[in-house]
């Protein structure tokens, strides 16, 4: 228990940027609520050892050296394993912004790199490693002493002992469980926010054995029950059956049939890193590192309040691709992934387009080419695909520049009309660029500054080659990233800036951009924005909404911030639990998200949460995520 606290201790110095506003009266609070969720852990991975120890076993059995030396073995082994996911995510916390559940073995296993990436963090972050061997040894010390069981008498030493154990087991019960009493329920994840300001501070309440522990079943699935089945169809529905006028007269729509669509999905582009979002910090001085995308961004239709669905990779995926929101866990990973779901590309693909997936990382990696199998995408070019692995960055994927000229010239001997997206990988741990950049792009604050500047610089080349190409010109190109990442501004370092990710439009035959600054957009509204662009006529299912052709029905953002829900408007965050509202902030007043103001609340918002939040639970368990030609939900 004392190691847990000073791991805690170590966890909350290491990544304390992360957590700036944290006092020390409250970082006491969240050392003393943390103490619950580590006797949970250490029941569960000493539960085998304590029963090997109390068991009234004869004596001369107990006290023999192999039977002690067996009872040192199961106590060793499962605390050094939890030490060490432990110390790991006192490094992939920074990436996550959560502890690690059981979604992280599905999550890499395709990855044949895995290795590597471990022996590099274990270098690169060698005080963790230091300090995880340090707690190691005192566990091995704290073991070596031996004990011997003595007993005055045989039938006293087999009542003492049972009756030692049955009370024992009575308590680990109830440690386990978190309490005791007709009314307690057994502790689970979402119990940290009883001691957390924010959704993000539960990561140093929790420790990772608790959250693996809790999420080997996950439970979470069940109908909610807010509203009935007619009241949760008129509040918010994902089938999209009625042909909606555009209202743009600002832009040039595409042609279903003729117009080519290209969706860049940028690793960890955090709107932090865009100058173009960024004009009202730092006096009016913050540049950013991006200065490609700020000239682009210029002529494109982009949006002051937009968000990601969550905070991996995977949970980008299905959220861009087929409009289906992360809420609770990944739904790559989620039980339910071989629900049928449709994709941009599945109903483009039904239209005459080529269709193509690209991700420069081995073919498997992130489980990418399953999902892109899965909705229909007709080819996908991965590692294996790309002729060159001198181009290999060494640790994930081809650099972004070749892999950029690659989709290029791939796409350029397609048959048109197509349907593509890439998924960059440059500016990702271990935050390298080639060597031939090695101090051309600013390295600013924090590791991942220059990866920015580089595949800044690699979209500039891909452009260039585009607008070269005769597909270029009859193209609708959509930029957005899949997560954001390390934080250096205190304005991102909040509920609100973990999510937020740029999502933009932009065609060569318009005119002029627009920063659309009157509602809330995410992920999810990037498949119907498209559809309605090319003026789609067909049924089709997606929890998003057309933000692109016209304004935005329902006004609001989702994203899931474990373990709360988060609603945006314009200018009002909602936290919700599953049954309490937890925090209500005023995000325009307050950017820093200081002040919460719940209960206050708007309850319109928060019925299209429930709403929302109904939908997916209950279409996910049912396999409901698709409809027939004639907008009925189908398997």
């Amino acid at each position: 228990m004392g190691l847990y606290t000073i791991t805690r201790i170590f966890f909350y110095l290491f990544n304390q940027d992360l957590y700036p506003a944290i006092t020390a009266s409250h970082l006491m609070e969240m050392l003393l609520g943390g103490i619950r969720f580590d006797l949970t852990s250490l029941l569960y991975l000493n539960s085998l050892y304590l029963l090997l120890i109390l068991l009234p076993l004869p004596l001369s059995l107990r006290n023999s050296s192999k039977y002690i030396k067996a009872t040192q073995y199961c106590y060793l082994l499962p605390n050094i394993i939890g030490i060490i996911v432990n110390c790991i995510d006192m490094v992939y916390v920074r990436f996550t912004d959560r502890r690690t559940t059981c979604t992280i073995f599905t999550e890499f296993q395709n990855d044949n790199n895995i290795l590597e990436v471990v022996w590099q963090a274990v270098w690169g972050y060698w005080y963790v490693t230091i300090f995880g061997l340090v707690c190691i040894v005192i566990l091995w010390l704290a073991c070596r002493k031996k004990w011997e069981v003595t007993a005055l008498s045989s039938k006293r030493y087999y009542l003492q002992e049972t009756i030692i154990l049955l009370l024992t087991i009575y308590f680990i019960v109830i440690g386990i469980r978190g309490g005791f009493g007709k009314y307690t329920r057994p502790i689970t994840i979402s119990n940290a926010l009883q001691y957390a300001d924010t959704p993000q501070e539960t990561a140093i309440i929790l420790n990772t054995p608790f959250t693996l522990l809790k999420s080997i079943e996950n439970t979470s699935y069940a109908n909610p029950n807010y509203f009935n089945n007619i009241e949760v169809e008129q509040i918010m529905s994902p089938i999209h059956t009625d042909k909606t006028e555009p209202n743009c007269s600002t832009i040039q729509l595409g042609e279903l049939g003729k117009t080519n669509v290209v969706i860049l999905i940028l690793e960890s582009f955090s709107k932090e890193y865009i100058g173009f979002y960024n004009t009202h910090l730092q006096n009016g001085k913050y540049k950013g590192y991006t200065p490609f995308l700020d000239s682009l961004l210029q002529h494109c239709i982009t949006y002051k309040y937009s968000y990601a669905s969550g905070r991996k990779s995977i949970d980008a995926m299905p959220s861009i691709l087929s409009s289906i929101p992360m809420l609770i866990e990944p739904y790559i990973v989620t039980p339910y992934s071989t629900n049928a779901i449709s994709s941009i590309a599945d109903c483009l693909r039904g239209e005459g387009y080529t269709t193509a997936f690209f991700h420069g990382a081995p073919n498997g990696s992130m489980g990418f080419q399953a999902f892109a199998r899965a909705v229909n995408f007709e080819h996908y070019y991965g590692m294996n695909e790309y002729d060159g692995i001198d181009a290999f960055d060494g640790t994930w994927a081809i650099w972004d520049e070749e892999f950029l000229q690659y989709y290029g010239k791939t796409m350029s001997s397609m048959q048109e009309p197509f349907m593509t997206a890439v998924f960059t990988a440059s500016s990702h741990h271990p935050f390298r660029v080639p060597k031939r950049y090695e101090g051309v792009f600013p390295k600013g604050d924090i590791s991942i500054h220059q990866c920015i500047g580089y595949t800044d610089h690699a979209l500039r080349e891909f452009f260039a080659y585009a607008a070269q190409q005769p597909w270029y010109a009859n193209t609708l190109f959509v930029i957005t990233a899949d997560h954001t990442n390390e934080i250096s501004l205190p304005e991102y370092a909040n509920a609100k800036g973990l999510f937020e990710v740029p999502i933009a439009f932009f065609s060569p035959r318009w005119n002029h951009g627009k920063l659309e600054e009157s509602y809330a957009v995410s992920q999810t509204d990037i498949m119907p924005s498209i559809l309605s662009y090319l003026e789609y006529n067909k049924p089709y299912f997606a929890f998003g909404q057309d933000i692109l052709t016209q304004p935005k029905q329902t006004p609001y953002a989702i994203c899931y911030n474990h373990p709360v829900f988060q609603i945006f408007s314009d200018s009002l965050l909602i936290q919700y639990d599953g049954e309490n509202t937890t925090a209500v902030y005023k995000y325009q007043e307050d950017p820093l998200l200081e002040h919460n103001i719940a209960p206050q609340t708007d309850h319109k918002m928060l019925r299209y949460l429930q709403a929302y939040i109904q939908q997916y639970i209950n279409r996910l368990i049912n396999n409901q995520l698709t409809i027939d030609t004639n907008g009925n939900s189908s398997r």
